[in-house]
Order: structure tokens, then C-alpha cells, then sequence
């Protein structure tokens, strides 16, 4: 997803453009450097009154949803044209926001004497102002400027990067075997290649242990030029953090869950700790699975799993690896992408058929413009940003979705989750503006998820994706081990990215010592190893998107414990009765009205009041996600029965 603003703030900073003709010149609207917004009451003299704070606000609601637009509309241009004009225009419109925030946090110090007795509303946009911008600005404008172009900088390497595979080498070898390929493999070392794409598609379906082996190191061959900008990034974030009162960037970030900071950090572990006994004996198994292909030597006993052979990029999910661990072979799982081809599934019908599913819960349908808008296919003639995003550009209903579809069982879920962020979009733009975001980053990527826990095997029958009376024990089983390689194989991974760079912020993990902290952290939490030695010359965060893009993450972590308390609380409301993991809400206006309750929120209240609105919960509890898989669970503890788990 593209837009969120607070709580744990933008994907990307806050921009101003200049207009549509994107004329490479600072934003005219935005004050100058030290300047306090104009004809802002902040100028007055004397004590402040409410009735000045209340003014105050008023005008920032209309001046920031001015450069929120300017910012969308910079950002969608960027990301569907990479060029080095767009790259710039980019980087000057977040200078201009930063600036524009920056002046706008101080002048409402002004009123911090009145918090209390501020009506909750007011108090809460406030306090939502100062968490607005994810990257603050340094007081230096010079500094500024230079932070908003390393961010544009090392999100483009990352959008264009590509690795040139040795001719006759393994990967070049199996790559080869696609003509599609061709025209890439005809590179030169440093000079064009394949593109995470084609190198994701390889480590998802190839078996070949040396080629996922290439592919997993060339990709992070873009990342290393990353590594000093990084650095940079870091000691700048910290400076513009510190201006506004913060300790440095991570506690910022960790200050937008309506808790103190150090407590959100005791709160994550907390729940992980709820389901890593769970995620230990998943990997016990699947380590025991791959073994089984490719040898001890390779996949050693009580050690950590080789990051290549998850059938993941990152190894954040396991799915890919399915068809070497699947516990009853050829039971209940019906082959989705097969049925998409099938049934003559293209880009635009994934995407109403997961329009349908919110239609029919008694939401609304997606507006025109959605449809002439939106970037549904990977275009052959210039470069764009793949990473799935959903928008609304002018924060008034304008719905988008970018991204380059792939007719696949997994996309159809990816899908889903995007139109679960524009509807929430959609629900929410009325509201203030710094009330138009979930209530907190968590909410906004669980809404779409927790339609996606929608798409069973039964869901799938209705649509004609599934197969017909597919079910049973071993069927349940099966379905939930493909569900667990995606949900539960995630959370460590979900926790450990901001956790390396809350302590990069920190000052606890030093550049020097940038790619050692990230694998100790990898190794810890997930119990993967890389498959080659890796160095301080390498910059492995790097290639992972939201490293360089300057998204935080810890909100994917919370989504994927939210979505099943969402679920439950869903399904109550639809009157389902059985097993959670069988429930779908699909045609379900009760369970509808419920979520379109939450929607409709925004961020106008704590999380934990929106996470009681839908569930009659005030504590986000990983017990829903343990009664999910609890079919899956008790079959996995009699595997690993005996083994010597852990590493």
C-alpha cells in the first residue's frame, strides 16, 4: 500500500509538487524554511485560547490535505514513470513537505499548554500532527534537501535494479529455458539483466539448489551502492526526529500506537512470544521437508534453514515450498492458478472478482475512476515500481491500485488486500485529514487480509476456483499448512525489519556493523542462514523494498495478528458456526456492517477503541491466530515428535 500518513507514518515522506505540469521548481504554496504556516493564529501573541487552537487546525486540515495531494500525485507519476526527471521532481516535492511540516509541528507547540483541555477530537489531531511525517525534517534545509533525494534515490536503484547472470552458469542456464528471457540474458555484467520478477518467479518454482543460490545473491548485488546513502539516511532521520522531541527515528516511529514507545516495543514481543512455540515446530517440519530433497549436507540438523530454498526472495513466506512439505499429498488443495488460466482470468477480472467479494458484504462498488486509473499490468515500454500499492491520489475517493498482475492463486489474494486499503480509503475521506488513515498502520494492511482469510476452499467453489465436496480432515490439514507457510512463517520476519532499524536508529547496530546485525536478527528470529558468507562489503537490508523505500514495517507484523481477531469477530457477527479456518464472510451484509463500522472510523480514535468496535477487544490477541491453525497444530506436534527442533 502507498498512502498512509500517521500512526506509523507515509510510505515515503510527505510531498509537495508543483502542479501538473511537474515543473522542476520548489512548491510555490509552501512556507519558507522557519517560517509558521500563514496567517496562522501560531503568530498570535498572548496565552492561547481553544477557539485559536480549533482555528489553527482548521487551517492545517485544508493546508496539509493540499500537500498530501501534491505529494500522491508526485509520488504515482514517480513510481509509473522512473526516470531521473521524475526521480528529481520527487525529491524536491518532499523537501518542500518536510519543510512545510516541519515549521507546522513547531507553531502547534504553541497550544501544547491546552491539550487537556481540548475536546478528544482536536487533542487527537494534534497529537497525529506531530507523528505526521514518517522521515521529519532536519532543521537545516540544506540537509533536508539531502535527505529527500537519498530516499528518491535509493527507492528508484531499487526499482530498476536488475542482475546479469553469468553466461553458462546455472542461473543463466535455467532462465534460458524461457524465450521470454532472451533480450535480458543478452546483458552485460552492470548493464541491464533480469529483474526481481523473473529472479522471484525462479526462486518460487526452480528446484535447482545452484541457481536459486545465484539468483538470491544477484539480486543483492543492487544493494551495496545503497549502503553509505543508508547511513546517511539514518543520521539525518535522527536529526529531524530530534527536532520535534524524539530520541531518534525508531522512537518516533514507535510512538504512533497509542502506548509510550518502549512499551509498543515490549508490546511486539509480547506477542510474538504468544506464537513462536507455533513457529518453531513449522520450522522443524519444513526444515525436515527440505532435507528430504536436498540432502543434510545442505539442510542440517538443528540449524538454520538455507534462505534460498524457501521459495522466497526474502524467505518471508513459504508457500512457494508447498509441494515438498504438503502433509497428505493431493488432498482437498485445488491448484488456483491452474483454474485462473482455466477459466480465461486476465488482469482486470482478478481484480472485479475481488471488487465482488466487497460488494457482496453490502459495500459500495468501486467508483469509475478507479477503472481508468489504476496500473493493472506491467507495462512493456518504460520502468515502473512492480510493489504492489493501493492509492487514493486527491484524498477524495480518487481509489487506485499499481500493480504489474500475475495470474496466480497468490496475486488473487494480493488483490484482495489491496481493495481492502482502498476501501478503507473510501470509508474514511471525509474525515479530517489526519484522521484519513487506519487506526493505526496495522489496521489498514489487516482489513485486506482478513478478507483474504474469506478465500477457503468453499469461497472458491462459489466462484468456480475450487473443487466441488473437497473437505475432510486431511483436505483441512492441507489448507492450513499452505495457510501457515504464508501467515505464520511471516511474523518473525514482520518483527525483525524495524527491529534492525530501530537499533540502526539507535545507534546500537553502527553502519559498521550493518549486514551482521541484520543476520543475527535473521537468524534469531527466524532461524535462516544465508547461503553464501556475507560481509560488511554487502548490504542485504538494502534489497528488500522497504529498507530503501523508508516504509515501516512492524505494521505487517501487527496485521497479520489483527486480521484473525478481525476474523473472528467477523464471523461471530455472520453467525458462522464450526471451525474458524472454514468461515467465509462472502454475501455476508451482518459481517459487512460490522467492518464498514470500523472503516468509517479512520484513525479518529485509539486502535484500541476500533479494535473494540470490532471485536468487543480492547488487547490485540494472538490466540485468534492459534485457534485458527489449531487443526494444523496438533498434527505438526506429532510430527516433530522426537526431533531436535530449534537452532
Amino acid at each position: 500500500m502507498r498512502r498512509l500518513i500517521v500512526a506509523a507514518g507515509l510510505v515515503g515522506l510527505l510531498g509537495c509538487g508543483s502542479g501538473p505540469q511537474w515543473t522542476p521548481t520548489p512548491c510555490p504554496a509552501c512556507p519558507p524554511a522557519g517560517a509558521a504556516p500563514a496567517d496562522s493564529s501560531a503568530t498570535a501573541e498572548g496565552a492561547p485560547t481553544l477557539e485559536e487552537a480549533e482555528a489553527f487546525m482548521a487551517e492545517v486540515d485544508v493546508e496539509l490535505k493540499k500537500r498530501f495531494v501534491e505529494r500522491e500525485r508526485a509520488g504515482w507519476v514517480q513510481s509509473n514513470f522512473i526516470t531521473e526527471d521524475t526521480q528529481e521532481m520527487a525529491a524536491e516535492t518532499e523537501q518542500a513537505a518536510m519543510e512545510y511540516l516541519k515549521v507546522t509541528i513547531a507553531a502547534a507547540s504553541r497550544f501544547d499548554s491546552l491539550t487537556e483541555q481540548m475536546p478528544p477530537r482536536l487533542r487527537r489531531q494534534f497529537h497525529l500532527l506531530k507523528l505526521a511525517g514518517v522521515l521529519p525534517a532536519p532543521k537545516d534545509s540544506q540537509k533536508t534537501a539531502e535527505l529527500a533525494k537519498l530516499v528518491s534515490d535509493m527507492q528508484a536503484r531499487y526499482g530498476k535494479g536488475k542482475y546479469c547472470p553469468e553466461k553458462g552458469g546455472p542461473l543463466h542456464k535455467e532462465l534460458a529455458r524461457d524465450a521470454k528471457n532472451a533480450e535480458a540474458l543478452a546483458c552485460k555484467p552492470g548493464e541491464g539483466g533480469v529483474d526481481l520478477g523473473v529472479l522471484s518467479k525462479l526462486l518460487a518454482e526452480s528446484r535447482n539448489e545452484p541457481a536459486l543460490r545465484e539468483a538470491w545473491v544477484g539480486w543483492r548485488t543492487i544493494s551495496p551502492p545503497m549502503r553509505k546513502d543508508y547511513a546517511r539516511y539514518a543520521e539525518l532521520g535522527n536529526e529531524g526526529a530530534q527536532a520535534i522531541g524524539f530520541d531518534d527515528l525508531g522512537t518516533l516511529w514507535r510512538s504512533g500506537y497509542d502506548m509510550p514507545p518502549e512499551a509498543f516495543r515490549a508490546e511486539a514481543e509480547r506477542l510474538f512470544g504468544q506464537v513462536k512455540p507455533f513457529y518453531e515446530e513449522l520450522h522443524c517440519y519444513v526444515r525436515a521437508q527440505l532435507q528430504k530433497k536436498y540432502g543434510k549436507e545442505l539442510v542440517q540438523d538443528g540449524a538454520p534453514i538455507p534462505a534460498h530454498l524457501l521459495g522466497n526472495m526474502w524467505s518471508q513466506t513459504w508457500s512457494n515450498v508447498y509441494d515438498l512439505v504438503e502433509p497428505f499429498p493431493g488432498k482437498g488443495n485445488a491448484d488456483v492458478t491452474k483454474a485462473l488460466v482455466k477459466a480465461g482470468y486476465d488482469e482486470i477480472k482478478m481484480v472485479k472478482t475481488a471488487e465482488r467479494f466487497f460488494t457482496s458484504i453490502g459495500l459500495d462498488p468501486l467508483p469509475k475512476t478507479f477503472w481508468e486509473r489504476s496500473l493493472f499490468k506491467k507495462p512493456q515500454d518504460r520502468e515502473v515500481v512492480c510493489h504492489a500499492s493501493a492509492w487514493d491520489v486527491h484524498y477524495n475517493d480518487d481509489l487506485r491500485i499499481k500493480m504489474c498482475i500475475q495470474i496466480t492463486g497468490e496475486e488473487l489474494n494480493v488483490v484482495h488486500h489491496e481493495l481492502g486499503h482502498d476501501y478503507y480509503f473510501h470509508y474514511y475521506y471525509k474525515e479530517p485529514v489526519l484522521f484519513q488513515q487506519g487506526a493505526n498502520d496495522g489496521f489498514h494492511e489487516a482489513i485486506g487480509d482478513a478478507i483474504a482469510l474469506s478465500i477457503t476452499p468453499g469461497y472458491l467453489e462459489k466462484i468456480g476456483l475450487g473443487k466441488k465436496g473437497a473437505g475432510g480432515e486431511e483436505a483441512d490439514v492441507n489448507y492450513l499448512m499452505k495457510m501457515a507457510l504464508d501467515k505464520v512463517a511471516f511474523l518473525p520476519f514482520g518483527k525483525l525489519i524495524d527491529q534492525w532499524r530501530w537499533d540502526v536508529f539507535a545507534g546500537k547496530i553502527p553502519p559498521a556493523s550493518f549486514n551482521k546485525g541484520w543476520w543475527d536478527l535473521r537468524t534469531k528470529y527466524q532461524g535462516i542462514a544465508p547461503p553464501v558468507p556475507r560481509s560488511e562489503a554487502d548490504f542485504d537490508p538494502g534489497a528488500k523494498y522497504h529498507v530503501p523505500a523508508n516504509v515501516p514495517y512492524i505494521r505487517y507484523f501487527l496485521a497479520f495478528i489483527y486480521q484473525f481477531q478481525f476474523q473472528r469477530a467477523l464471523c461471530k457477527a455472520a453467525g458462522h458456526e464450526g471451525p474458524l479456518h472454514t468461515c467465509s464472510i462472502y454475501e455476508n451484509e451482518a459481517a459487512g456492517a460490522k467492518l464498514k463500522a470500523l472503516l468509517q472510523m479512520g484513525a479518529s480514535q485509539p486502535w484500541q477503541d476500533a479494535l473494540a468496535a470490532m471485536s468487543g477487544e480492547r488487547q490485540a490477541d494472538a490466540g485468534a491466530m492459534l485457534e485458527y491453525f489449531a487443526p494444523l497444530r496438533g498434527w505438526l506436534k506429532k510430527q516433530v515428535a522426537g526431533q531436535k527442533c530449534g537452532w
